[in-house]
């Protein structure tokens, strides 16, 4: 009887997905490269539409393929994703707001057919000046965080995510990294915020997506066992 006693308790056996897989750092591990990788697609499509157009130009000897953008440029912007992706659903649980409105993957998959859009005409139509442009942008990137967003956290991550890279943006241009052809709003145009804060959204759609994804899929193994 003593001895019985004397055994430590055994953990609670758990299976090797939830073991191995599961963890919540694994889980953000797996989150973050699924995003970067997102980002840097988004950003090798979106960066070959504004080259062709001749929206913002790099030096010659950089266009030679598809990955035709300067090197940086695909990894930041994919940091980027993973880092915003990884934010709203966190500020969700740190504001005890979880984010509920539209939680489905065909959701995401629309917001993200809408973001191309949205800089898909920034680059293709024309308007009759800029500030044309840019109201209509503006217009359709608040119209896509009421679709697929409405939440007062997002909104707001949203408009600093568009004034910290519009910020970071300016500074590239200033130091000669790129240009902007026809600039309005100091050394960029004036519709670039409005993408920024579109693209911020549609990160923040897919980070919410595979977060929910991530605990659904927890909270059924763990059922399991």
């Amino acid at each position: 009887m003593a001895e019985n006693d004397a055994m430590p308790a055994l953990p609670k056996k758990c299976g090797p997905y939830i073991s191995s897989v599961t963890s919540r750092g694994m889980n953000l591990v797996i989150r973050g490269v699924v995003l970067f990788f997102i980002g840097v697609f988004l950003a090798l499509v979106l960066n070959l539409l504004q080259i062709q157009r001749n929206v913002t130009l790099f030096p010659p000897d950089v266009i030679t393929s598809i990955f035709s953008s300067a090197w940086w440029v695909p990894p930041c912007c994919g940091t980027a994703s993973a880092v915003i992706g990884l934010l709203y659903p966190c500020m969700d649980r740190h504001l005890g707001e979880p984010h509920k409105f539209k939680r489905e993957w065909s959701s995401v998959m629309r917001c993200v057919a809408v973001f191309v859009g949205i800089n898909h005409a920034s680059a293709k139509v024309d308007f009759a000046n800029n500030i044309q442009l840019s109201l209509t942008l503006a217009a359709l990137s608040i119209g896509l965080w009421w679709t697929f967003d409405r939440s007062r956290s997002g909104f707001g991550l949203g408009v600093g995510i568009a004034f910290l890279a519009t910020l970071v943006s300016q500074l590239l241009v200033y130091n000669g990294v790129y240009q902007y052809t026809s600039p309005d709003f100091l050394y960029v145009r004036s519709w670039l915020p409005c993408i920024f804060f579109a693209g911020g959204i549609t990160m923040g759609n897919i980070g919410r997506q595979l977060a929910m994804y991530e605990c659904k899929v927890i909270a059924e193994k763990s059922h399991e066992d």
